[in-house]
């Protein structure tokens, strides 16, 4: 169901029912979005407000985190095999190099095949409760082990991997200690999710600041920020703590790549009102992450800014959240200098070696 917007009213009347809206969705066994504590009105729509990350990534009961499983992930990540052609692995199209992302337009699979869409980046994914650009999974168990059966991206099949990390001792004996059994799917998905629960990006400069370190953002970025916050509009889609959210919106952006049409979220709901609308990404680490939109049609965060600023693409069921903002060069400066200004710490990293 898509999310409504909650009008303007009194503080108390708007944190209680966010209050109620969680309690639901935990109801619902859905996990809710990230929120902050008191909800900020941006153009008569209360969202919640931007904010440092939580301590902790939320982990499902059945996946709980720990180093071997960890380890395990890391390996399974990097290893072409699980593709048909033993070269396409999960950190092809997410490279830690590239802001676990894809700097290619859109991502390149088995035999050289094109998909259609731009890989999104791994950076805090374990706080969505939804996964793909048109939220077709519903947990990160689930997004692992799509691509693999995927004819364009790995091109192999769930049971063929099984039986192909089942001839290797040393998966043989990792499945053995980590969950107990002979290497399987369920623990292939497991140990992937556990593993990308752990790419964070956090303890960047805006996080610094609004823990009380005001010389961690350039004045151009704290002037970035009033614009996100106000006459942007960008807080009413990019909110909460990892700056999405975790909903979909149609922007118009222009088609590029080899489909003709992109229906995004439809594809998953078949409601007429989600053609073409896709997931709000994390704005965290943005910089790293070029190029942009679903379809990586902007190169840069200026074209982006800009693409946005004239109220998105022409499109009969453009989001109405998106309209012309009329923002100066300066302005649109300082936006992109706060922006930049979301790039966590740098994740130390040393490539798994595999069995």
């Amino acid at each position: 169901m898509r999310q409504r917007r909650l009008m303007d009213g009194s503080r108390t009347w708007l944190v209680g029912l966010f209050g109620l809206l969680i309690v639901a969705a935990i109801a619902l066994g859905q996990r809710p979005a990230l929120l902050a504590s008191d909800p900020v009105v941006v153009d008569g729509t209360a969202v919640p407000d931007i904010g440092p990350l939580p301590t902790s990534v939320p982990m499902p009961p059945t996946n709980l985190n720990y180093k071997a499983k960890v380890d395990l992930g890391k390996q399974l990540y990097f290893d072409g095999r699980l593709s048909k052609s033993g070269a396409i692995s999960c950190a092809f199209c997410h490279n830690p190099g590239t802001g676990f992302a894809d700097p290619r337009q859109t991502s390149i699979g088995i035999g050289g095949g094109v998909g259609g869409r731009q890989s999104p980046t791994v950076y805090n994914t374990g706080f969505n409760h939804v996964q793909f650009w048109d939220g077709r999974a519903a947990s990160l168990e689930e997004q692992a082990i799509g691509p693999i059966h995927n004819p364009i991206e790995m091109g192999e099949t769930h049971e063929n991997v099984v039986a192909k990390l089942s001839k290797i001792k040393g998966y043989r004996e990792q499945f053995q200690a980590v969950f107990g059994t002979d290497v399987n799917l369920q623990g292939l998905a497991e140990a992937i999710a556990a593993y990308e629960r752990t790419v964070i990006s956090t303890d960047s400069d805006f996080d610094k600041y609004v823990t009380g370190n005001k010389r961690a953002m350039t004045e151009s970025a704290i002037r970035g920020m009033a614009v996100f916050k106000g006459k942007g509009r960008c807080l009413l889609c990019h909110n909460g703590p990892n700056f999405t959210d975790n909903q979909f919106h149609n922007l118009g952006v222009p088609q590029v790549g080899p489909l003709k049409e992109d229906l995004g979220r439809y594809n998953v709901t078949r409601d007429e009102r989600d053609k073409g609308a896709l997931k709000t990404p994390t704005l965290r680490s943005i910089a790293e992450t070029a190029p942009y939109m679903h379809d990586g049609a902007f190169a840069t965060l200026e074209a982006t800014v800009d693409f946005l600023d004239e109220g998105g693409g022409a499109n009969s069921n453009l989001s109405p959240l998106i309209k012309k903002q009329g923002l100066s060069k300066g302005e649109k400066t300082d936006l992109i200098e706060f922006l930049k200004a979301l790039s966590g710490e740098p994740i130390k990293f040393v490539m798994p070696k595999l069995p």
